[in-house]
């Protein structure tokens, strides 16, 4: 696999964290240094593990998981979706659904390194994949996502800022679409 595969795949991967760090940042709308950074490191080893998981659980688990990772996904992201409107119609100043606690950026880590896993098995799948390689391709992996989620965040809290929108409704509703996004990917 070229350099060139291993970028763009890394990017396709990492687009998922971007979006949902995006919404986080509009949410939050200021640095919260501890979870952002959590943010960041969970985005990029998520990505990166369930890419080296889905290579080597190939045989062990991909029978299982196969016919319902896009359900975990899609019910993860709705979930904290729904909570964000929920919180959006709240009248006081400050929400209370915060995307930036550790168990909420947990599972959106989990929810976005879904289709990470699928890769690690077609990489699997792929003759020219040694494990020398594939250490490669998972450091890509990770290290986009965790750049394109820092990225991700200073936009959001940029546009959160700048904007007078209820951004946890703006955000939950982004949070869906990209729950709808990979079901109907995986359902087409």
């Amino acid at each position: 696999m070229s350099i060139y595969e291993i970028i763009v795949i890394s990017i396709a991967l990492a687009m998922d964290c971007f979006t949902v760090s995006i919404a986080a940042g509009t949410s939050s709308r200021r640095i919260i240094a501890a979870p952002m950074l959590y943010m960041a490191l969970a985005f990029g080893i998520f990505q990166g593990g369930m890419t080296w998981m889905g290579y080597e659980g190939i045989s062990l688990f991909s029978n299982y998981l196969a016919p319902v990772d896009h359900w975990i996904a899609f019910a993860l992201l709705v979930y904290i979706g729904i909570k964000m409107i929920l919180s959006s119609c709240s009248t006081d100043d400050e929400p209370k659904f915060s995307m930036m606690n550790y168990w909420t950026i947990t599972l959106l880590a989990i929810a976005t390194s879904i289709d990470a896993f699928a890769v690690g098995i077609s990489l699997c799948c792929a003759a020219e994949t040694t494990t020398c390689s594939l250490t490669t391709i998972v450091t890509w992996i990770a290290a986009t996502s965790t750049v394109l989620t820092i990225a991700g965040l200073g936009i959001g809290i940029f546009i959160g800022k700048t904007t007078r929108l209820r951004a946890e409704w703006v955000g939950g509703i982004i949070l869906i679409l990209i729950g709808i996004k990979i079901l109907w990917e995986h359902l087409t």
